[in-house]
């Protein structure tokens, strides 16, 4: 018997209005919930409140693409836990290789938002991967290892923690990984998750694929023990997509 649900976690980025991003809100929340996913929908900030509304009473949860390490002060644009937990949020996004890329964060500054996180009560979903150079050159095993050193500075682990391998050079290009490829780095990832916590947090933890997650790579990639759903883009800003991932993600396997 799994110990782990599956997990639909839509990162709509910024790519919605408040207005538009309820309206697709409501229309996800009109959908039929396959049974044994949890589903969780991360707009953008402005768009909170309004998503959150529009999705009252469909247990889809509510979550957020980014917080700021400060509990609270003078950061001008930032938007602290205590904020999130106050707008009904529930899951944050935190590492996601756009802000690697764009905005030069590290694992120093994700470990500090995940501490955050668990001030506050809110799970954290931490976002790794590597390039495509770093899988060329042999590393993605190493480079793993150091992403997951945000954690080091945890005695157990962070409340709600899940984990989203997000291979850089699948994100947005169309090109998912291989099923195997994701397995192979999935169970890495729990390997190196039970050296640090102990062999049932290794089990126990969702470990979601991301990287051009479609309704064609959805059914090989959710077939994978290893493989706990998805953190999905492109594919969630679509109800059909939406849909039919769904539907792989809450199939038997093989």
């Amino acid at each position: 018997m799994r110990e782990r649900r599956r997990f639909f976690v839509a990162n709509w980025k910024m790519t919605r209005t408040p207005s538009a991003a309820a309206e697709l809100a409501r229309a996800m929340a009109a959908l039929a919930r396959p049974a044994g996913v949890d589903i969780a929908i991360a707009p953008s900030f402005p768009a909170l409140d309004r998503v959150r509304a529009a999705l009252l009473g469909s247990g889809i949860a509510l979550a957020a693409q980014d917080v700021f390490h400060e509990r609270e002060g003078a950061f001008t644009g930032e938007v602290s836990a205590a904020m999130l937990k106050d707008a009904g949020v529930s899951l944050v996004l935190v590492g996601h290789s756009e802000r690697r890329l764009l905005r030069g964060e590290r694992e120093t500054d994700f470990a500090r938002k995940m501490a955050r996180l668990a001030e506050e009560g809110l799970a954290p979903l931490y976002c790794v991967g590597e390039t495509q150079r770093e899988r060329e050159a042999g590393r993605t095993r190493d480079v793993l290892r150091t992403q997951l050193g945000a954690l080091d500075g945890f005695a157990v682990p962070p409340p709600g923690l899940a984990l989203a391998y997000e291979p850089v050079w699948a994100i947005g290009t169309g090109l998912a990984a291989t099923p195997e490829l994701a397995a192979e780095a999935h169970a890495h990832l729990r390997a190196e998750l039970a050296a640090r916590f102990g062999e049932p947090v290794g089990r126990a933890t969702r470990i979601l694929y991301g990287g051009s997650l479609s309704p064609a790579s959805a059914p090989g990639l959710f077939a994978k023990e290893e493989v706990d759903g998805g953190l999905v883009g492109g594919a969630s800003l679509s109800v059909s997509d939406t849909t039919a991932v769904l539907a792989a993600a809450a199939a038997p396997r093989a």
